[in-house]
């Protein structure tokens, strides 16, 4: 990933190129006939940024789904770490796909003719690639988040409109097993109308810390873990309820990731990055970039290229972003949600809570993350699930696992990506430019509350957005008749 954070050369050279975040290809429902091909004829697709996370597709395409698809082309800023795709693509046994620079995007489209087009930037810089790959006729496929801000939002319905086009926004986290669980057990009326939910996640000092490493510390390219990170999260909760958030109030603020901490922690700092830092020896959040193999190739050894430091000092005062947050979001449905982000917590995971007109909805998740990038997250100590009813004893929910990526849910998500005869999905997972402008809107609104203290619609931030399909969920439950209360013991 060409991921920049340096103030103020890499700012320019970021928000001037390409870098490389999560990237699917399009689902195959949403191909045209042209697109999808003959029968035994592999669909072509183009990635533009080829960063850590660009691996798992590479090896998506160059392993399980080979028979259904090729990797033709990469576009990036860096040489470098185009050079390594055409290293890894040889490991794999697979032809290596053409090479681009970011300036040669629309000849790639020309010479390629790819059928999709794999949009893999900083997360600013989406819009560009998302619109100019639609007007030129092609699907597309979008890391999370979709894009940054309302405005760029609006550009990219509206082209969706001109096209005829859709996009796919990568939600992978609808695909977790035990997440996927959750959703049914709403649907099947377990607890009633749900009318509020409590959400709260944590990242820990290894996982959350790295956000502040990176080009992700920069409002202007990640839109702050409101959007980077919380467009998940609030993902989840849009499709877990089937609804469209109307209504955003939020406060952030940023203690924790500061100088003045770094001194509280016995430090002399800040200093510019870890690999050169005089202080490495004793900072707890020392990151070696030179003693992970795949993290030196990517991005240590590609410095000549781009300057792009990917071990920034997670004390510097240039960080914009903020490491506390809380939000209430009001549906159109009538459920409101208390929501909260904290990023330097002792463990990572989340719990979440929903309450409903029959009972109430437990869901807790202990994960283990690694690095971002470099090993994502793998499940950890707990799954639990459990149902508490109005009336009644609680009782627990096995949970579903998988194996893979983000607890099971990449792989499958790569089979609904990447195989056309995957099963229809009655759970209706698949993310489109709807369902990533309501996960980023919740985002940008909570940022617009961060500087004015006020409520934002989302109405008032973009036009033409309707809701994407879900599943129905169950309505007016309120009426079922509940248990006889229970008698209260004599004196």
């Amino acid at each position: 990933m060409n991921e920049q954070g340096k103030l103020p050369m890499q700012r320019r050279s970021v928000l001037g190129g390409l870098a490389a975040g999560t990237v699917l290809a399009a689902a195959a429902e949403a191909m045209p006939a042209s697109a999808a091909g003959g029968a035994g004829q592999r669909k072509r697709y183009a990635s533009v940024g080829v960063g850590s996370r660009n691996r798992m597709y590479q090896q998506a395409i160059w392993g399980p789904h080979k028979a259904h698809a090729e990797l033709v082309a990469v576009v990036d800023t860096n040489p470098g770490r185009l050079a390594l795709v055409g290293r890894s693509a040889a490991e794999a046994g697979a032809a290596a796909p053409r090479s681009y620079l970011a300036s040669e995007f629309d000849q790639m489209i020309r010479e390629q003719k790819p059928d999709v087009i794999i949009v893999t930037t900083p997360d600013a810089l989406h819009d560009e690639y998302l619109v100019r790959a639609l007007e030129a006729g092609c699907d597309v496929v979008t890391e999370k988040p979709m894009t940054t801000t309302a405005a760029k939002a609006q550009r990219i319905l509206d082209a969706v409109q001109r096209s005829g086009r859709h996009i796919r926004v990568t939600h992978n986290y609808r695909y977790a097993p035990y997440r996927s669980q959750v959703k049914e057990l709403l649907m099947a009326n377990e607890i009633g109308d749900v009318l509020s939910v409590d959400f709260q996640w944590l990242l820990n000092t290894t996982h959350g810390a790295d956000y502040f490493r990176r080009w992700h510390s920069q409002k202007e390219i990640s839109g702050g873990l409101m959007i980077h990170k919380a467009s998940h999260h609030f993902d989840l909760v849009n499709w877990w309820l089937s609804d469209m958030p109307v209504e955003v109030q939020a406060v952030g603020k940023r203690e924790f990731y500061t100088p003045a901490m770094a001194r509280r922690f016995g430090l002399d700092g800040p200093h510019e990055r870890c690999h050169t830092c005089p202080e490495k020896a004793k900072c707890t959040f020392f990151f070696d970039l030179e003693g992970d193999p795949a993290l030196k190739a990517m991005y240590l050894d590609q410095e000549r290229y781009d300057g792009y430091h990917r071990d920034q000092c997670v004390w510097r005062p240039t960080i914009d972003i903020e490491d506390t947050m809380h939000v209430t979001v009001r549906y159109g449905g009538g459920t409101t949600l208390n929501y909260s982000l904290n990023a330097f917590n002792a463990w990572e995971g989340y719990t979440i809570a929903f309450n409903g007109t029959k009972g109430r909805l437990e869901h807790v998740v202990i994960e283990q993350a690694g690095i971002s990038g470099l090993n994502g997250s793998s499940m950890g100590d707990a799954i639990q699930t459990r149902i508490i009813p109005m009336r009644g004893d609680p009782r627990d929910i096995t949970p579903a696992v998988g194996t893979g990526g983000h607890g099971g849910g990449d792989t499958l998500m790569l089979a609904e990506i990447f195989d056309p005869n995957v099963t229809a999905d009655p759970l209706l997972r698949l993310a489109d430019e709807r369902a990533g402008s309501a996960a980023i809107l919740i985002g940008v609104a909570a940022n617009q509350c961060f500087e004015t203290n006020r409520p934002v619609r989302i109405a008032d931030l973009v036009t033409g957005l309707d809701a994407p399909e879900m599943p129905p969920m169950p309505t007016h439950t309120q009426d079922v008749p509940m248990p006889p209360r229970p008698r209260p013991r004599s004196a």
